[in-house]
Order: structure tokens, then C-alpha cells, then sequence
């Protein structure tokens, strides 16, 4: 018999984004088009922005023994993401472990996780799978009384636009323990707290206060620490990003630099620590050094 599977895939992706590319010739008369910036003082450099896809933070991968299919998953991020595995639909067929499942994935890996065959031979079987991603491990527990400076070099003049609860945009769970720090475009953002570079996004392009379009659209840091909890620096400035995936920071590294990307209305750092509750992401309280944070 043979064993007929559909798959529903529904992870958690990384947001569309736009890039520059450049074309220039060298030396040689040699034509290049490259998503890195030529040297200073390459000549006749065209640079065009262009938009590109969403990418998922996990690639499901199968492999099939006879009528037993394997499934694994590969995280593309440099820190943990859990997944949640299950059946949309299914026909004589058994899961070992079963099904519904939730993983924890470790960084940059593939990790098997189920296989999925009949529970009888002799009968005709089908199944659809659906999974789902999120960043963090469910089983970090938050360091009480963590210390967290200003995301800016000592001396920085900055205003504190939005505070807990924020009516404006902190009304979800991701962002309602957040900070909105309003400062010039390019202005320096260092890490507040140490920890391993997770999650990089850097070449989107544009703002705007139309939620469903900006929405998860701006450039950010992640930061995942040493308790598990994630720093997220967003809204920064096209490609400014100076570090890399799995690049551990000091407090006072510089990450990159302020800007106005995504669902913004204006220049700003978006500040706030997340953690993983179960296939959830939620913000959790916070204090920086020498800021009272007021909440709404």
C-alpha cells in the first residue's frame, strides 16, 4: 500500500524585507551585481532596492523508509525556537512520539523530532501535518532583578515616548512590557544586556502606521541571554546591523543604529525583553539603569 501525506505548513517566518543590490563594473570591464556594497571610490556604482521574500525561521525536512515517513526540523536561528507538530488529518496512520507534539530545537541543527506510518498495513492511509514556530524555549526562567543599562553610548540624549502599556502600540503581549526611546536616525544602539545574537533582520526598507502592512517589518536585533529571556532592539536603520547570528555581545556592544522601519511614526529604538510561554511570545517587565519606566 502506499501512504498519501499533505503537508500544512505554518511557520513562524521572518518578515518580508527589501535589500539593496548594486551593480558596478570592475577594473576589467567586468560586469558585478551584488547585495554587498562596493569599495569607496568604485566608480559608477548603481544601487536599486529591491524587495525580498519571507523566509521561514525553520525548514521542515522529510525522508521515507517504505511506508514510514521521517519527519525533522532544521532552526535556521542561533537560538532555540520550539515547534508544535500535529495532524490536520488523519487515516489509519500512527505517530511515534505521538501527535500533537512540541519540540524545543536547539540552534542552528536539524533535530528529528516524529515518523508517521500506518497502524495498519492492509488498509489505505493519509494524513495532513501542520507545524507552527516560535522563537525561545518555553522552559527559561527569568532571572529575577536582571540588570539592563540604556541602549545607547553613555552621554546620549534620548526621550521616553511610550512606556508599559503603552495606548499607542505596547496593547499586545509581545510588546506591551516595552520602551519607545525617541532619538536621531543613526544614532549608535548597544546591547543592554550580554548575550548570544540570535536573530538578525536588516534590509527592510520604509515605516508607516498602517499596522497590517508594517507590522513585524522593521529591522531588529535579538538578543537571547543567558536566563533564556530575548532582548529585542527594533525599528532600526536599513542595513545598519554590525553584528552577526550567533556573535556573543557585551553590554555596551554596539548592535547597530536607531532608525524608523516597520510600524513606526517616527525615529526610535523599541526596546523590550521577551520570553517564550509555551508557543507565545510575551514581553516581560524590565529596568534600565537610571530610567523609571512609567506604565499605563
Amino acid at each position: 500500500m502506499s501512504l498519501f501525506v499533505v503537508l500544512a505548513m505554518a511557520a513562524v517566518a521572518l518578515p518580508a524585507q527589501a535589500k539593496r543590490i548594486y551593480q558596478y563594473r570592475d577594473a576589467n570591464g567586468v560586469l558585478h551585481f551584488t547585495d554587498r556594497k562596493p569599495a569607496e571610490g568604485t566608480p559608477e556604482v548603481k544601487e536599486t532596492l529591491v524587495r525580498a521574500e519571507r523566509e521561514p525561521i525553520v525548514d521542515m525536512r522529510t525522508s521515507d523508509t517504505g511506508n514510514i515517513r521521517r519527519f525533522s526540523f532544521y532552526n535556521r536561528l542561533s537560538g532555540p525556537v520550539e515547534i508544535e507538530l500535529s495532524f490536520e488529518e488523519a487515516v489509519n496512520v500512527k505517530a511515534d512520539p505521538e501527535l500533537p507534539l512540541r519540540v524545543v530545537l536547539p540552534p542552528t541543527r536539524e533535530t528529528y523530532v516524529a515518523t508517521v506510518g500506518p497502524a495498519d498495513n492492509a488498509q489505505g492511509a493519509s494524513f495532513s501535518i501542520a507545524y507552527s514556530a516560535v522563537q525561545g524555549d518555553p522552559g527559561a526562567a527569568p532571572a529575577q532583578g536582571a540588570a539592563y543599562r540604556i541602549p545607547f553610548p553613555d552621554g546620549t540624549d534620548f526621550e521616553l515616548h511610550q512606556g508599559f502599556g503603552g495606548s499607542g502600540t505596547h496593547s499586545d503581549p509581545q510588546s506591551h512590557y516595552a520602551v519607545d526611546l525617541s532619538v536621531p536616525e543613526g544614532t549608535p544602539v548597544v546591547a543592554a544586556r550580554a548575550g548570544v545574537v540570535m536573530q538578525v533582520e536588516d534590509d527592510f526598507a520604509g515605516a508607516g502606521t498602517d499596522r497590517e502592512r508594517y507590522a513585524d517589518r522593521a529591522n531588529s536585533v535579538r538578543v537571547v541571554h543567558e536566563d533564556g529571556t530575548m532582548g529585542v532592539y527594533a525599528h532600526l536603520k536599513l542595513e545598519s546591523v554590525l553584528v552577526s547570528p550567533g556573535q556573543r555581545v557585551a553590554v555596551g556592544r554596539q548592535l547597530g543604529e536607531s532608525g524608523n522601519t516597520g510600524f513606526s511614526s517616527g525615529p526610535h529604538l523599541h526596546f523590550s525583553v521577551q520570553r517564550n510561554r509555551g508557543m507565545e511570545l510575551v514581553s516581560i517587565p524590565f529596568q534600565i539603569q537610571g530610567i523609571k519606566i512609567p506604565e499605563e
